[in-house]
């Protein structure tokens, strides 16, 4: 229950998250939100792109979380017993990163960083 419930804590975030990226790929002035807030305003077009790298891969990491949590895809399940493990990785950094990123408005992901962090450690320990 726990698993399953983190699992969706985790997705539901990480949705939030590649909305925002999605508005960064769009255009939206947010960059002062992100990477530091090295680009106030809209992102220039190799960010963009950038941006949808990080769509991809918050996707993928999102569908390795529900596989783990045994929600999805269960001939992915043995692969994703690994792959938590490099979101954990990733999640601590992530959460590391905007805790400490110049950009304080940046600083608004770390409470979303972290839950991700403990949620994906749940899952991981399941």
């Amino acid at each position: 229950m726990l698993v399953v419930l983190s699992a969706k804590i985790f997705t539901g975030l990480s949705i939030i998250v590649i909305l925002f990226q999605t508005c960064l790929a769009a255009g939206l002035p947010w960059g002062a939100a992100s990477m530091g807030g090295k680009f106030s305003g809209k992102y220039p077009p190799r960010m963009r792109l950038l941006a949808i790298l990080n769509i991809l891969i918050l996707t993928f990491i999102a569908i390795i979380v529900l596989s783990r949590a045994e929600l999805i895809l269960p001939g992915m399940l043995q692969f994703s017993k690994i792959a938590i493990w490099i979101v954990v990785a990733f999640n601590l950094a992530g959460a590391v990163m905007n805790t400490i990123t110049p950009s304080k408005i940046e600083r608004i992901w770390a409470p979303v960083a972290l839950i991700q962090l403990i949620t994906s450690i749940i899952i991981a320990l399941s």
